[in-house]
């Protein structure tokens, strides 16, 4: 457990720099692809990471799993040491102005959309195989295929967020990745029956979802690009709430009902940010109007 927090810890640091340093190295208008390189980058070592996992563990030890994640690691240092070049970093700022940056609407906005987003995608992420082999009864090996399936949309909404963002702008990409997401759990809820559009509806989800993360960190590097370190670890820290939430709020409503409603649960929620996107929407008109 303790190894496991300091892993984590680890993880949460590297993540917010990760997109902090990819933004700064990027060309103007050129961040959100930048950023989304990243994203693109742990969706894909999930791809291979997992499978990989699986077989070294099953076929050796899964201690050696752990030697070959401190191998890499070291190589991520020399790489890091070799191609990224040394920058000047924010002045530290005392946790007490951190969390006071929650006062500002806008901020406070744009992360409770992504709480609400992270619980819409955590409640069917976390129950996925009990979906497919439960609701639809499919083996073990149809599973695996399907998860495969996934990890490779995801690895494409990474980029294709960083995309859409840089040629049709951040919020527009925002709402119709959201939209996206909310549909295509609420059509996985109604049509269970057919394995086709399962799957499909569950790459449009997991595209959509991952379309949204990279895009979101890019959002709130604009709403306060002076603050871009501070912006990106609060986000970092809903998400992980979001994703906590999700996974509490499915583990209740699978035990008191049926295990298709993650899906409804995951759509309202989304759908919930959706609105809470678009009040921020009028907020700004409004606000730009008295200005005038």
């Amino acid at each position: 457990m303790v190894s496991r927090i300091i892993l984590g810890v680890g993880t949460g640091v590297f993540v917010v720099t990760s997109y902090s340093t990819a933004a700064n190295l990027a060309l103007p208008g050129k961040q959100a692809g930048a950023m989304s390189n990243i994203a693109l980058g742990f969706s894909a070592s999930l791809v291979l990471g997992v499978p990989i996992g699986r077989v070294i563990a099953s076929a050796y030890d899964w201690k050696l799993i752990f030697w070959g994640i401190g191998i890499f690691t070291v190589l991520g240092f020399i790489a890091i040491a070799k191609s990224i070049p040394s920058m000047e970093s924010e002045a530290p700022v005392p946790l007490r102005k951190q969390l006071a940056l929650l006062k500002t609407p806008k901020v406070a906005i744009a992360l409770s959309v992504t709480f609400f987003v992270f619980i819409g995608y955590s409640v069917v992420n976390t129950y996925t195989t009990p979906v497919l082999t439960s609701v639809m009864s499919m083996g073990e090996g149809e599973v695996s295929t399907i998860l495969f399936a996934i990890g490779i949309a995801s690895s494409i909404g990474s980029k294709l967020g960083g995309f859409m963002a840089d040629g049709i702008g951040t919020n527009r990409t925002l709402v119709i990745s959201m939209i996206a997401h909310a549909l295509s759990l609420a059509f996985l809820s109604v049509d269970e029956k057919s394995t086709f559009v399962a799957i499909v509806l569950l790459m449009v989800w997991a595209i959509a979802a991952w379309a949204f993360a990279p895009t979101q960190n890019f959002n709130l590097l604009s709403i306060s690009p002076e603050a871009s370190g501070i912006m990106l670890s609060l986000n970092a820290t809903f998400v992980q709430l979001g994703f906590a939430a999700g996974a509490g709020i499915g583990g209740i409503a699978v035990d008191g009902s049926s295990i298709l409603s993650i899906c409804w649960i995951g759509a309202v929620s989304v759908a919930v940010a959706i609105a809470v996107m678009s009040v921020s929407f009028r907020l700004k008109r409004l606000l730009a109007s008295t200005q005038r």
